[in-house]
């Protein structure tokens, strides 16, 4: 009689832990999607990129193993709230960063199920403890 295999080889669990989280981050402004998105990966995390609502929705659509989304409200119109639904319906944890405070922003983000609501200006170290948080 052989040895039976049980569950997932060590090798296969070494393989899923070496995994780095998929994040989407979403910001119209180019410029500060690439540097939020560049300190991302120097932290060991891949991003996929996206300055557009539609943009948004393709990578919503095309990857299944996104981690979490990082979006930033400034320079998108209302229905950006819709995407965090999707975000939502997918039980895929996000984070919204908004250009001030304001109570109006804090109740849709937790209407829409936002994980938190961060405001600029924002310190890379709080949002990466947020994301580590987040992603582990």
């Amino acid at each position: 009689m052989g040895i039976k295999k049980v569950g997932t080889s060590i090798k296969d669990s070494l393989a899923a832990l070496a995994k780095k989280p998929v994040i989407i981050v979403a910001n119209s402004n180019q410029a500060e999607l690439g540097v939020l998105s560049q300190q991302l990966v120097k932290e060991g995390y891949d991003t996929l990129g996206a300055a557009s609502l539609e943009e948004l929705d393709e990578k919503l659509r095309m990857n299944k193993n996104i981690a979490l989304g990082v979006i930033d409200l400034s320079g998108f119109d209302q229905r950006i709230w819709e995407r965090c639904d999707m975000f939502r319906k997918a039980k895929i944890p996000y984070i919204i960063i908004s250009p001030q405070r304001s109570p109006l922003v804090q109740r849709e983000s937790m209407k829409h199920g936002a994980s938190c609501l961060l405001v600029k200006p924002l310190g890379i170290k709080d949002l990466l403890e947020h994301v580590y948080t987040l992603t582990w």
